[in-house]
Protein backbone atom coordinates (compact mmCIF):
# COMPACT_ATOMS: atom_id res chain seq x y z
CA UNK A 1 0.00 0.00 0.00
CA UNK A 2 1.67 3.69 -1.02
CA UNK A 3 2.12 5.99 1.70
CA UNK A 4 -0.19 9.17 1.84
CA UNK A 5 1.44 11.75 -0.35
CA UNK A 6 3.22 9.10 -2.52
CA UNK A 7 2.13 7.93 -5.63
CA UNK A 8 0.58 4.54 -6.98
CA UNK A 9 4.04 3.17 -8.14
CA UNK A 10 5.31 4.50 -4.86
CA UNK A 11 8.33 6.84 -6.44
CA UNK A 12 7.91 10.11 -4.50
CA UNK A 13 7.21 13.47 -6.62
CA UNK A 14 9.88 15.85 -7.34
CA UNK A 15 9.06 19.32 -6.38
CA UNK A 16 9.56 20.93 -9.59
CA UNK A 17 7.13 18.21 -10.71
CA UNK A 18 4.67 19.62 -8.43
CA UNK A 19 2.64 22.39 -10.63
CA UNK A 20 2.38 26.30 -9.02
CA UNK A 21 -0.75 27.48 -8.00
CA UNK A 22 -2.42 29.73 -10.26
CA UNK A 23 -2.52 33.63 -10.03
CA UNK A 24 -6.28 35.02 -9.60
CA UNK A 25 -7.41 37.07 -12.29
CA UNK A 26 -7.51 40.35 -10.35
CA UNK A 27 -3.53 39.44 -8.94
CA UNK A 28 -2.81 39.51 -12.43
CA UNK A 29 -3.96 43.13 -13.42
CA UNK A 30 -2.95 44.48 -10.35
CA UNK A 31 0.94 43.12 -11.80
CA UNK A 32 0.57 44.52 -15.15
CA UNK A 33 -0.78 47.91 -13.99
CA UNK A 34 2.13 48.12 -11.48
CA UNK A 35 4.41 47.28 -14.30
CA UNK A 36 2.87 49.77 -16.84
CA UNK A 37 5.29 52.75 -17.63
CA UNK A 38 4.05 56.29 -16.42
CA UNK A 39 2.94 58.32 -18.78
CA UNK A 40 3.40 61.93 -19.49
CA UNK A 41 0.28 63.88 -19.60
CA UNK A 42 1.63 67.34 -18.78
CA UNK A 43 0.20 70.14 -21.33
CA UNK A 44 4.05 71.09 -21.13
CA UNK A 45 5.02 68.00 -22.66
CA UNK A 46 2.18 67.90 -25.27
CA UNK A 47 2.86 71.18 -26.83
CA UNK A 48 6.55 70.26 -26.70
CA UNK A 49 6.20 66.90 -28.42
CA UNK A 50 3.93 68.23 -31.18
CA UNK A 51 6.12 71.86 -31.52
CA UNK A 52 9.53 69.83 -32.06
CA UNK A 53 7.34 67.25 -34.44
CA UNK A 54 6.84 70.08 -37.00
CA UNK A 55 10.57 71.48 -36.74
CA UNK A 56 12.21 68.33 -36.88
CA UNK A 57 10.91 67.73 -40.59
CA UNK A 58 11.92 70.85 -41.12
CA UNK A 59 15.64 71.27 -40.06
CA UNK A 60 16.04 67.62 -40.86
CA UNK A 61 15.46 68.72 -44.71
CA UNK A 62 18.05 71.40 -45.54
CA UNK A 63 16.67 71.88 -48.79
CA UNK A 64 13.84 73.75 -47.32
CA UNK A 65 15.71 76.16 -45.12
CA UNK A 66 17.51 77.13 -48.38
CA UNK A 67 14.37 77.45 -50.68
CA UNK A 68 12.83 79.61 -48.25
CA UNK A 69 15.68 81.63 -47.90
CA UNK A 70 16.20 82.29 -51.70
CA UNK A 71 13.52 84.84 -52.45
CA UNK A 72 14.39 87.42 -49.72
CA UNK A 73 18.18 87.39 -50.84
CA UNK A 74 17.16 87.84 -54.68
CA UNK A 75 14.95 90.84 -52.95
CA UNK A 76 18.34 91.97 -51.31
CA UNK A 77 20.88 91.14 -53.83
CA UNK A 78 19.04 92.69 -57.09
CA UNK A 79 16.15 94.85 -56.22
CA UNK A 80 17.78 96.83 -53.17
CA UNK A 81 21.54 96.79 -54.89
CA UNK A 82 20.04 97.69 -58.24
CA UNK A 83 17.36 100.57 -56.94
CA UNK A 84 19.64 103.23 -55.90
CA UNK A 85 17.03 105.80 -55.25
CA UNK A 86 20.27 108.27 -54.07
CA UNK A 87 20.83 108.24 -58.51
CA UNK A 88 17.35 109.23 -59.11
CA UNK A 89 17.03 111.77 -56.45
CA UNK A 90 19.74 113.95 -57.80
CA UNK A 91 22.48 113.68 -60.36
CA UNK A 92 25.39 115.58 -59.42
CA UNK A 93 23.95 116.74 -56.58
CA UNK A 94 26.03 117.90 -53.60
CA UNK A 95 26.14 114.15 -51.16
CA UNK A 96 25.37 116.49 -48.16
CA UNK A 97 21.70 117.41 -49.88
CA UNK A 98 21.36 114.10 -51.31
CA UNK A 99 21.39 112.85 -48.10
CA UNK A 100 19.33 115.16 -46.54
CA UNK A 101 16.54 114.33 -49.11
CA UNK A 102 17.35 110.36 -48.37
CA UNK A 103 16.87 111.26 -44.89
CA UNK A 104 13.61 112.70 -45.17
CA UNK A 105 11.82 110.23 -47.08
CA UNK A 106 13.63 106.87 -46.32
CA UNK A 107 14.83 107.76 -42.54
CA UNK A 108 18.30 107.01 -43.64
CA UNK A 109 20.69 107.70 -46.07
CA UNK A 110 20.85 103.88 -47.53
CA UNK A 111 18.06 102.45 -49.28
CA UNK A 112 19.70 99.04 -49.23
CA UNK A 113 19.52 98.86 -45.00
CA UNK A 114 16.15 100.57 -45.63
CA UNK A 115 15.11 97.50 -47.57
CA UNK A 116 16.95 94.78 -45.07
CA UNK A 117 14.72 95.45 -41.96
CA UNK A 118 11.56 95.34 -44.42
CA UNK A 119 12.83 92.03 -45.70
CA UNK A 120 13.49 90.71 -41.87
CA UNK A 121 9.58 90.91 -41.45
CA UNK A 122 9.22 89.56 -45.42
CA UNK A 123 10.45 86.33 -44.56
CA UNK A 124 8.02 85.93 -41.31
CA UNK A 125 5.16 86.68 -43.12
CA UNK A 126 5.44 83.83 -45.84
CA UNK A 127 6.91 81.60 -43.36
CA UNK A 128 3.74 82.55 -40.92
CA UNK A 129 1.61 82.34 -44.02
CA UNK A 130 2.95 78.33 -44.90
CA UNK A 131 1.74 77.82 -40.74
CA UNK A 132 -1.89 77.03 -41.61
CA UNK A 133 -0.33 74.18 -44.31
CA UNK A 134 0.96 71.80 -41.55
CA UNK A 135 -2.85 71.98 -40.51
CA UNK A 136 -4.20 70.50 -43.53
CA UNK A 137 -1.84 67.94 -44.66
CA UNK A 138 -1.63 66.60 -40.08
CA UNK A 139 -5.57 66.68 -41.65
CA UNK A 140 -5.22 65.32 -44.80
CA UNK A 141 -2.74 62.31 -43.84
CA UNK A 142 -5.16 61.57 -40.66
CA UNK A 143 -2.61 63.03 -38.10
CA UNK A 144 -4.55 65.30 -37.02
CA UNK A 145 -7.58 62.58 -36.12
CA UNK A 146 -4.90 60.51 -34.42
CA UNK A 147 -3.86 64.13 -32.14
CA UNK A 148 -7.41 64.52 -31.26
CA UNK A 149 -8.07 61.38 -29.85
CA UNK A 150 -5.12 61.77 -27.45
CA UNK A 151 -5.11 63.90 -23.56
CA UNK A 152 -3.82 66.79 -25.39
CA UNK A 153 -5.74 69.70 -25.74
CA UNK A 154 -7.12 71.54 -28.92
CA UNK A 155 -5.95 74.51 -27.60
CA UNK A 156 -2.51 73.00 -27.31
CA UNK A 157 -2.65 71.62 -30.76
CA UNK A 158 -2.96 74.79 -32.73
CA UNK A 159 0.03 76.79 -30.32
CA UNK A 160 2.60 73.89 -31.00
CA UNK A 161 1.68 74.96 -34.92
CA UNK A 162 2.37 78.59 -34.05
CA UNK A 163 5.36 77.71 -31.82
CA UNK A 164 7.15 76.09 -35.12
CA UNK A 165 6.32 78.57 -37.26
CA UNK A 166 7.57 81.31 -34.42
CA UNK A 167 11.29 78.92 -34.48
CA UNK A 168 11.10 79.10 -38.53
CA UNK A 169 10.61 82.94 -38.24
CA UNK A 170 13.64 83.69 -35.97
CA UNK A 171 16.11 81.30 -38.11
CA UNK A 172 15.12 82.70 -40.90
CA UNK A 173 15.68 85.95 -40.05
CA UNK A 174 18.66 85.44 -38.33
CA UNK A 175 20.03 83.82 -41.79
CA UNK A 176 18.49 86.83 -43.53
CA UNK A 177 20.22 89.17 -41.28
CA UNK A 178 23.76 87.90 -41.70
CA UNK A 179 23.16 88.28 -45.48
CA UNK A 180 21.91 91.71 -45.57
CA UNK A 181 25.23 92.58 -43.02
CA UNK A 182 27.18 90.80 -45.33
CA UNK A 183 25.76 92.91 -48.28
CA UNK A 184 26.39 95.84 -47.38
CA UNK A 185 23.94 97.05 -44.28
CA UNK A 186 24.80 99.56 -42.40
CA UNK A 187 26.15 98.66 -38.70
CA UNK A 188 26.94 102.32 -37.42
CA UNK A 189 23.82 101.97 -34.85
CA UNK A 190 23.71 97.94 -34.13
CA UNK A 191 24.10 97.27 -30.70
CA UNK A 192 23.04 94.61 -28.95
CA UNK A 193 20.27 95.50 -27.03
CA UNK A 194 18.49 96.55 -30.54
CA UNK A 195 19.65 93.22 -32.00
CA UNK A 196 17.17 91.62 -28.89
CA UNK A 197 14.61 94.06 -29.55
CA UNK A 198 14.70 93.37 -33.31
CA UNK A 199 13.98 89.78 -32.41
CA UNK A 200 11.60 90.28 -30.23
CA UNK A 201 9.52 92.18 -32.39
CA UNK A 202 9.95 89.23 -35.01
CA UNK A 203 8.73 86.70 -32.24
CA UNK A 204 5.84 88.72 -31.37
CA UNK A 205 4.69 89.82 -35.44
CA UNK A 206 5.79 86.13 -36.44
CA UNK A 207 2.67 85.00 -33.65
CA UNK A 208 0.77 87.23 -34.37
CA UNK A 209 0.63 86.32 -38.11
CA UNK A 210 1.00 82.30 -37.55
CA UNK A 211 -2.13 82.51 -35.40
CA UNK A 212 -3.76 84.28 -38.08
CA UNK A 213 -3.52 81.81 -40.83
CA UNK A 214 -3.80 78.97 -38.68
CA UNK A 215 -7.20 80.01 -37.35
CA UNK A 216 -8.07 79.80 -41.40
CA UNK A 217 -7.46 76.59 -42.01
CA UNK A 218 -8.63 74.98 -38.91
CA UNK A 219 -11.41 73.71 -40.88
CA UNK A 220 -9.92 73.25 -44.10
CA UNK A 221 -8.50 69.92 -45.43
CA UNK A 222 -8.01 70.95 -49.19
CA UNK A 223 -4.81 72.41 -50.07
CA UNK A 224 -5.56 74.22 -52.96
CA UNK A 225 -8.49 76.47 -50.94
CA UNK A 226 -5.43 77.42 -48.63
CA UNK A 227 -2.88 78.16 -51.18
CA UNK A 228 -5.67 80.99 -52.10
CA UNK A 229 -6.01 82.06 -48.88
CA UNK A 230 -2.28 82.77 -48.38
CA UNK A 231 -2.02 84.56 -51.98
CA UNK A 232 -5.04 86.50 -51.14
CA UNK A 233 -3.70 87.56 -47.89
CA UNK A 234 0.23 87.99 -48.43
CA UNK A 235 0.70 90.33 -51.22
CA UNK A 236 -1.79 92.89 -49.88
CA UNK A 237 -0.12 92.62 -46.52
CA UNK A 238 3.40 92.77 -47.99
CA UNK A 239 2.77 95.67 -50.28
CA UNK A 240 0.22 97.67 -47.84
CA UNK A 241 3.08 98.00 -45.68
CA UNK A 242 6.31 100.30 -45.51
CA UNK A 243 8.27 97.28 -46.32
CA UNK A 244 9.72 98.45 -49.62
CA UNK A 245 9.08 102.24 -49.72
CA UNK A 246 8.26 104.69 -47.64
CA UNK A 247 4.40 105.64 -46.46
CA UNK A 248 4.89 109.37 -47.60
CA UNK A 249 5.25 108.78 -51.16
CA UNK A 250 2.15 106.45 -50.70
CA UNK A 251 -1.60 107.41 -52.12
CA UNK A 252 -3.21 108.85 -49.06
CA UNK A 253 -6.08 106.29 -49.44
CA UNK A 254 -2.98 103.60 -49.24
CA UNK A 255 -1.73 105.54 -46.36
CA UNK A 256 -4.49 104.76 -44.43
CA UNK A 257 -4.12 101.38 -45.21
CA UNK A 258 -0.84 100.77 -44.08
CA UNK A 259 -1.73 102.57 -40.75
CA UNK A 260 -3.63 99.91 -39.78
CA UNK A 261 -1.13 97.16 -41.08
CA UNK A 262 0.61 95.74 -38.05
CA UNK A 263 3.48 94.52 -40.06
CA UNK A 264 4.06 98.13 -40.86
CA UNK A 265 4.40 99.02 -37.07
CA UNK A 266 6.98 95.76 -36.73
CA UNK A 267 9.22 97.40 -39.49
CA UNK A 268 9.06 100.58 -38.41
CA UNK A 269 10.08 99.30 -35.16
CA UNK A 270 13.09 97.56 -36.07
CA UNK A 271 14.50 100.00 -38.50
CA UNK A 272 14.54 102.27 -35.57
CA UNK A 273 16.62 99.97 -33.53
CA UNK A 274 18.64 97.93 -36.35
CA UNK A 275 19.78 101.29 -38.39
CA UNK A 276 18.95 103.77 -36.22
CA UNK A 277 16.16 105.12 -38.73
CA UNK A 278 13.82 107.88 -37.98
CA UNK A 279 10.20 106.47 -37.20
CA UNK A 280 7.15 106.77 -38.04
CA UNK A 281 5.31 106.22 -35.17
CA UNK A 282 7.24 106.20 -31.29
CA UNK A 283 8.99 102.52 -30.77
CA UNK A 284 6.28 102.09 -27.53
CA UNK A 285 3.60 102.34 -30.06
CA UNK A 286 5.22 99.68 -32.49
CA UNK A 287 5.58 97.31 -29.81
CA UNK A 288 2.19 97.88 -28.41
CA UNK A 289 0.67 97.31 -31.78
CA UNK A 290 2.59 94.42 -32.21
CA UNK A 291 2.26 92.58 -28.84
CA UNK A 292 -1.40 92.87 -28.87
CA UNK A 293 -1.62 91.85 -32.45
CA UNK A 294 0.35 88.64 -31.58
CA UNK A 295 -2.07 88.22 -28.23
CA UNK A 296 -5.15 88.57 -30.33
CA UNK A 297 -4.64 86.47 -32.69
CA UNK A 298 -2.80 83.40 -30.62
CA UNK A 299 -6.13 83.92 -28.06
CA UNK A 300 -8.66 84.09 -31.09
CA UNK A 301 -6.62 80.51 -32.57
CA UNK A 302 -7.15 78.63 -29.72
CA UNK A 303 -10.39 79.63 -28.94
CA UNK A 304 -11.68 78.91 -32.21
CA UNK A 305 -9.90 75.31 -31.74
CA UNK A 306 -12.44 74.63 -29.15
CA UNK A 307 -15.48 74.50 -32.06
CA UNK A 308 -13.40 74.72 -35.29
CA UNK A 309 -10.74 71.66 -34.53
CA UNK A 310 -12.27 68.46 -35.33
CA UNK A 311 -12.22 65.05 -36.66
Amino acid sequence: MPKDGEPAGGKPIAASQIPEPQEAPMQLEERAVAVAPKVNTSPSHGLWALTDRDLRKWYTNPYQLIISLVQPIIWMGLFGKALNFSTFIASGAPPAAVNQIMLSFFGTTSYFSFLVCGMLVFIVLFTSAFSGMSVVWDRRFGFMNKALTTSVSRGTIVMSKILQSVGKSLIQAFVVLIIGIALGMETNNLTVAGVAGTFAVIFLVAMGLSGLFVMLSLRSSDWQTQMAIINLLNLPLLFASNALFPVKIMPTWLQDVVRVNPVSYAIDGIRQMLIGATGTNPLWLDFTVVFGFAAFFSIIGIIASWRLLKK
